[in-house]
């Protein structure tokens, strides 16, 4: 694998970060509740490959269910770029970096990163939902 780094930030500009991943080792979207409604596409680094520059004063934070996620998103413009929980089934603690939020992520980066899709409506993580298309 082939990490990079990579800048990110919300829409407004207040929260600013650094992730170190590799988009090519792919990305996932998911069916769940939350996924669906905010359009989800997350890259999965773990916490020490990922720093905030800039916004923690300016995040809020919603959680629900099992509360092993802290979904986050600009209390400004509303984008949520990250997110981080703990979940031991995907090796512990993790970021969740929004992909489109890549500040310089090429168009090429984007399309070729390999997607995985993930039942989550069904608690069904690990398995591929019968349709995809509208994810």
């Amino acid at each position: 694998p082939m990490k990079k780094t990579y800048n990110g930030s919300c829409h407004c500009g207040k929260v600013r970060f650094q992730a170190e991943l590799d988009l090519a080792a792919g990305t996932g979207k998911c069916n769940c509740s939350i996924c669906m409604k905010s359009r989800g596409w997350g890259a999965i680094v773990k916490p020490e490959d990922f720093t905030l520059l800039s916004g923690e004063q300016d995040l809020s934070s919603y959680q629900f269910g099992s509360y092993s996620a802290e979904h986050l998103f600009c209390r400004t413009c509303g984008i949520k770029s990250f997110g981080r929980g703990n979940v031991p089934e995907i090796g512990g603690a993790y970021v969740s970096v929004n992909v489109t939020c890549l500040d310089d992520a090429t168009l090429e980066e984007l399309s070729t990163a390999p997607v995985r899709h993930m039942d989550g409506r069904n608690n069904n993580w690990f398995e591929v939902p019968a349709e995809v298309r509208y994810l």
